[in-house]
């Protein structure tokens, strides 16, 4: 993402797009699988039977190349292999549905979530009083904080330009130390249980019985939980094996790791409040679970909310019972259903363009930012391999007298760009945009998921619906763990 703009005007920006060069001549490398076994299969029949033989693996010649070439969804016929696969075989095993034994509890220390994030541990931190979330798969440590800020859109141009300024220098720290796996920003729609007015009201306002204060004590009941609120968190991921030694000079395990990640948590802090962000305290064992709890059943997130000593238990945070269809997710008392912006702007934008997409009402969402940033070395080594491929690529198109695509050349100037950009002192990240939908039923469901479809669409965003993957995604897209799988 780029952006230039004179001193005190609002800059707009350009994403870079998303690669679709292929391995050889714009195959990719399930193609040319696929291609060969079909070339393969031709060869064989033409020497062994020769015309007859060619009329017996007619059938395998015509799979291998709508296989190939065909595709559903803006996605090649090969590319939804391995979706299916997983798919078929979790059907098979029964992964798809999962049901919480209740009598038989939890081990210490895990979480209480289905699939593969059953295998999370939580982690205590003396020092800070912090959860930190350990994936031992992933070898990664996670803290969350959350984060408050004022109305971007309601700042002047000068001012939104500044803190735009400030979030990029954010993302940048985080490319610096090199030890950073992943870093999540989630933004959620949650139904207010209008407990900051009331207390508001309780502490501030006039008591006194008369027609006034009974009428406004009754509008705030009222209007309270019919509103909603926007709540941001902001988790960071550990590598544990990039700083395997800082961890052994802290003392090894997880104590060092936990060490390790403090140094990043203060780094953090202070680049949130170097960009006029207000961050909040690092969430505990209770915050966490209660984001888990109305994740996977928002209608219960008004009432946690005004009894604040219900449902922050970790070890019984998670769902219920969860049953997972090709193209959502029921969990509980709500049905889910999980996009991709699969292609950001691909013209200048101003940075607010995502503000249809937020600031849609009536809307159960979860948007979910993940950023992977890349070291400074690594990613100038990573743009340089990239250039020469294009370079090749350009050549070998010019030898068998093939004309340069649009595309292509379009993405070798994103690749220009972004050299020109880590030079200068930025950093480079890899961005993952999952937005999370929820309703109490399929139907609304299905006018939400319409809804934010045409929203994105004014944002200058393409989504997809993230069929036969919906459960892995929804605990990528509506939960604080810095895990996109």
């Amino acid at each position: 993402m780029t952006a230039e703009s004179a001193p005190g005007e609002l800059a707009p920006v350009k994403f870079s797009r998303l690669s679709r060069r292929g391995v050889i001549l714009g195959l990719t490398g399930g193609q040319l699988t696929t291609l060969g076994i079909g070339a393969l299969t031709l060869v064989t029949a033409l020497y062994a039977a020769g015309g007859t033989g060619l009329i017996l693996v007619a059938p395998v010649l015509a799979l291998s190349v709508a296989l190939t070439w065909g595709s559903i969804g803006g996605r090649r016929l090969v590319a939804w292999l391995p979706i299916s696969s997983v798919w078929l075989w979790r059907t098979v095993t029964g992964q798809r549905t999962y049901k919480r034994r209740i009598s038989r509890p939890r081990p210490a220390g895990t979480l209480a979530l289905p699939g593969n994030a059953a295998s999370l541990r939580q982690w205590l931190d003396e020092e800070t009083g912090a959860v930190m979330i350990h994936d031992p798969h992933a070898a990664t440590l996670t803290a969350i904080i959350g984060v408050t800020h004022p109305a971007y859109t309601l700042l002047d141009p000068a001012e939104q330009q500044r803190r735009v300024t400030g979030w990029g220098r954010v993302l940048a720290t985080t490319c610096r130390s090199g030890r950073i796996a992943s870093l999540q920003v989630l933004e959620r729609t949650l139904p207010d249980s209008g407990r900051g007015l009331s207390e508001w009201w309780t502490q501030h306002g006039t008591h006194d019985q008369s027609w006034a204060s009974t009428t406004y004590d009754e509008l705030i009941r009222r209007a309270g939980p019919a509103g909603e609120r926007h709540a941001t968190t902001i988790s960071i991921g550990l590598d544990i094996k990039t700083s395997a030694r800082a961890i052994r000079a802290a003392g090894g395990g997880n104590r060092g790791a936990a060490a390790v990640l403090r140094q990043e948590m203060t780094t953090l802090t202070a680049a949130l409040r170097a960009a006029d962000l207000t961050p909040g305290e690092w969430l505990t064992p209770g915050d966490l679970a209660l984001i888990l709890r109305t994740a996977y059943e928002p209608g219960l997130a008004p009432a946690l909310e005004r009894h604040g000593a219900l449902g922050r238990d970790l070890s019984t945070a998670g769902p219920v019972a969860i049953s997972e269809s090709w193209g959502s997710l029921r969990s509980d008392s709500a049905h889910h259903a999980v996009l991709w912006i699969s292609e950001w702007p691909r013209s200048q934008v101003y940075p607010g363009f995502l503000a249809p997409l937020l600031l849609t009402s009536g809307v159960r969402r979860s948007l979910s930012l993940h950023y992977q940033p890349l070291r400074t070395d690594l990613a100038a080594r990573d743009l340089r391999r990239k250039r020469t491929e294009y370079i090749s690529d350009a050549a070998q198109r010019t030898k068998i007298g093939q004309i340069d695509d649009a595309q292509q050349n379009a993405e070798y100037a994103d690749v220009l760009q972004q050299e020109a950009d880590l030079t200068a002192g930025h950093g480079v990240l890899r961005l993952t945009g999952l937005i999370a939908l929820s309703a109490f039923d399929l139907d609304e469901l299905e006018r939400t998921v319409a809804a934010v479809e045409q929203a994105a669409i004014q944002a200058s965003c393409e989504t997809r619906r993230l069929y036969g993957q919906q459960a892995q995604a929804f605990a990528a897209s509506a939960l604080p763990q810095c895990r996109q799988r």
